[in-house]
């Protein structure tokens, strides 16, 4: 809270009700959330917040660093606590959407050593690997579902 309440102050912007309780709700929710899943939990604790307001203070919450946005197959900006959250990437189905987080120290040293090798600051990166998880490929050989995708 105190860092939202000082990127606020810093943006010249007051410190609401509806914005601190967009930010817990927010910091509760654990995976990742979309502006209208966010709007959908806030409203069943104040159904006078609007979407609007969701979406700006959600564009609020990743200035101030506490939030960063990740999109996965379906397009749909998601969003996913960034402090004090140890980083990783995302393994993303192609069929069903699911999601699995993992961490990989070997492609963190290779992108660091890429980087080097260009005299390339990283800022930040974002992994995402798109596939079929096992289960969809279960029910792809077990004909439950088409395989439409081809390599």
């Amino acid at each position: 809270m105190e860092i939202f309440h000082e990127h606020l102050k810093r943006s010249g912007l007051k410190r609401t009700e509806q914005r601190d309780l967009i930010l817990s709700v927010f910091l509760e929710t654990e995976g990742h959330v979309s502006a209208e899943e966010l709007y959908e939990l806030v409203k069943k604790r104040d159904p006078s917040v609007g979407f609007t307001t969701i979406y700006r203070t959600l564009k609020l919450i990743l200035e101030a660093g506490l939030a960063r946005e990740v999109r996965f197959n379906d397009g749909r900006a998601r969003y996913e606590h960034e402090y004090k959250h140890e980083h990783h990437d995302h393994l993303i189905c192609i069929q069903c959407n699911c999601l699995i987080e993992f961490y990989s120290a070997d492609i963190e040293r290779i992108q660091e050593e890429i980087a080097a090798q260009y005299q390339f600051k990283i800022i930040d990166h974002s992994h995402r690997i798109f596939g079929l998880c096992a289960e969809c490929q279960k029910k792809i050989q077990h004909g439950v579902l088409r395989n439409t995708y081809h390599h």
